[in-house]
C-alpha cells in the first residue's frame, strides 16, 4: 500500500504558475501510475492528468492540456504537476492518486481505478 501525499498548492495570480508535488509513503512510487484530479467548489472531482510507470506515457485533460505537464522523478519517489498560465477558473482542491493497474487510452481519467488518494491541496487562482 501506497499513501500519497500533496504540497505545493497556494495562492496565484491569473497567468501564474505553481509545481505541485505529489510524495509517496510506503512502498515506492514506481510500482503505480500516478494521476492528478481536481475538485472545484460546488463541482464533481475531474481528471486533470496521469503519468504511467516508466512515466514515458502521460495524459491530460482537454481543459489543461498545453498548460500543465505532469513528470516524475523515481529518484525522489515523487510526481511532479507543472502549472502554467494558470486561470481562474483552475481554482480548486488537487488531488494524487494511484493506480496499480496500468495506464491505457480510455481508462486513465476513470477515478475507481485509483487506489490510494492524498488528502489534497487547495490551489486558487486571482483574477
Amino acid at each position: 500500500q501506497v499513501q500519497p501525499v500533496e504540497s505545493g498548492g497556494g495562492l496565484v495570480q491569473a497567468g501564474g504558475s505553481l509545481r505541485l508535488s505529489c510524495a509517496a509513503s510506503g512502498r515506492t512510487f514506481s510500482s503505480y501510475a500516478v494521476g492528478w484530479f481536481r475538485q472545484a467548489p460546488g463541482k464533481e472531482r475531474e481528471f486533470a492528468a496521469a503519468i504511467s510507470r516508466s512515466g514515458v506515457v502521460t495524459y491530460y485533460a482537454d481543459v489543461v492540456k498545453g498548460r500543465f505537464t505532469i513528470s516524475r522523478d523515481k529518484a525522489k519517489n515523487t510526481v511532479y504537476l507543472q502549472m502554467n498560465s494558470l486561470k481562474p477558473e483552475d481554482t480548486a482542491v488537487y488531488y494524487c492518486a494511484t493506480r496499480e493497474s496500468p495506464l491505457y487510452s480510455g481508462s486513465y481519467s476513470t477515478m475507481s481505478l485509483y487506489n490510494y488518494w492524498g488528502q489534497g491541496t487547495q490551489v486558487t487562482v486571482s483574477s
